[in-house]
């Protein structure tokens, strides 16, 4: 649930719970994704570049460079540049015009990096893991759960230019709905990074609630009455997925921590609240998924002691079965052996004594055995 949509004056942390609400009705949208070519009239991987001016979104499209120097002769604004998987040749010329210190840019083009927040001069350099959650019909032993991607985020005093990878986290409807809200965009690129994190953390939040619900789905069929068929497999899927949705949370709280308590010159004290509150969003995710793994053990615990038992229990009706057959096999192999001189041999009445015999213990056995459970 996106909170940039509709941010309220930044005068203290008591306005929070307002934008939470208006956040969750931002959710509600529907997510377009702009890394479309026909959405990419600037090239192809140029999203979008546009000039915010107290704010206000400057009308028309505007060149990149001659955008950076509107904002600079003017003294004020910014300029907000959407990249999509830029090649280094993309991005050669964004990085001159800006500044962009190379290593940051090395790895905004070649992407696959851990979160992490770093400080080039006045240019803040900040790496988010974005996630989502694959819809499946049924979870199976090789179902993909979760997905990940990145947004790289330069912010300056007068710029901020983010640098998306993968085909999820589209930022054009944050963008809308930072747009509507002009008092939080007037204060400036600052108000852009913690909506970027917001959003990020935020759908955090909303993958691990689907993951929830297969892992209940998991833990139901484990302990109902034929939990020992559970292909264990699937137990192991989630394991590993939720594994790759923890390389992906966990190490965001240190950058989000130098953001809160660190001064730092792009980033204003009164952002730094709404920081605040998106390490809280982070702390909550990254319980959940702790959680989530400590069940998943228990799960697959139990699950291999119900196998044990079910082992177990098989056993024992083998073992029964065969003590049954094992009364007449006896007695049948004592007379096969065609002796001259056997006990009842030449008797009337021998053989459906001897048959009797065998049934009366055999039918002993059978209730001793169904008594004690094992048949």
């Amino acid at each position: 649930m996106s909170m940039a949509g509709n941010l309220r004056k930044v005068t203290g942390l008591d306005r929070v719970g307002g934008l939470r609400k208006v956040a969750r009705l931002a959710r509600r949208r529907a997510r377009v994704d702009l890394s479309h070519p026909a959405r990419s009239p600037l090239g192809t991987s140029v999203v979008n570049c546009v000039t915010y001016h107290k704010g206000v979104r400057a009308p028309g499209g505007r060149d990149v460079g001659e955008a950076l120097r509107q904002v600079r002769r003017a003294d004020h604004g910014f300029v907000w540049l959407g990249l999509h998987e830029p090649t280094e040749r993309e991005f050669a010329g964004i990085a001159e015009l800006f500044d962009l210190h190379p290593l940051a840019v090395e790895d905004a083009v070649e992407a696959h990096q851990r979160p992490k927040l770093e400080r080039y001069g006045d240019t803040l350099f900040a790496v988010f893991k974005t996630v989502c959650y694959v819809e499946h019909t049924e979870l199976t032993a090789t179902s993909e759960v979760v997905n990940t991607g990145e947004i790289m985020v330069f912010v300056g005093p007068d710029f901020v230019i983010s640098v998306r990878h993968g085909r999820h986290g589209s930022l054009g409807p944050l963008r809308e709905e930072l747009e509507a809200n002009p008092e939080q965009l007037a204060k400036g690129p600052a108000a852009v990074l913690h909506a970027i994190a917001d959003h990020v953390v935020d759908d955090y939040l909303t993958v691990t609630d689907s993951v929830q619900a297969d892992i209940d789905q998991v833990e139901t069929d484990v302990f109902a009455a034929n939990g020992a068929r559970v292909d264990p497999g699937r137990i192991y899927q989630l394991k590993r997925e939720l594994l790759e949705l923890k390389r992906a949370v966990a190490p965001l709280a240190r950058p989000l921590l130098e953001l809160t308590t660190r001064p730092i010159r792009v980033v204003e004290p009164e952002i730094q609240a709404y920081f605040r509150d998106v390490s809280d969003h982070l702390l909550r995710a990254t319980e959940q998924i702790a959680a989530f793994d400590e069940l998943l053990n228990s799960i697959l615990q139990a699950h291999l002691a119900q196998v044990s038992v079910a082992q177990n229990e098989d056993m024992r009706k083998i073992t029964a079965w065969a003590a049954l057959i094992a009364v007449p096999t006896m007695v049948c192999g004592v007379y096969g052996m065609n002796f001259t001189y056997m006990p009842e041999l030449t008797w009337r009445f021998g053989y459906p004594l001897v048959l009797g015999v065998i049934a009366v213990a055999c039918a002993v056995l059978y209730r001793g055995f169904k008594r004690n459970g094992w048949l």
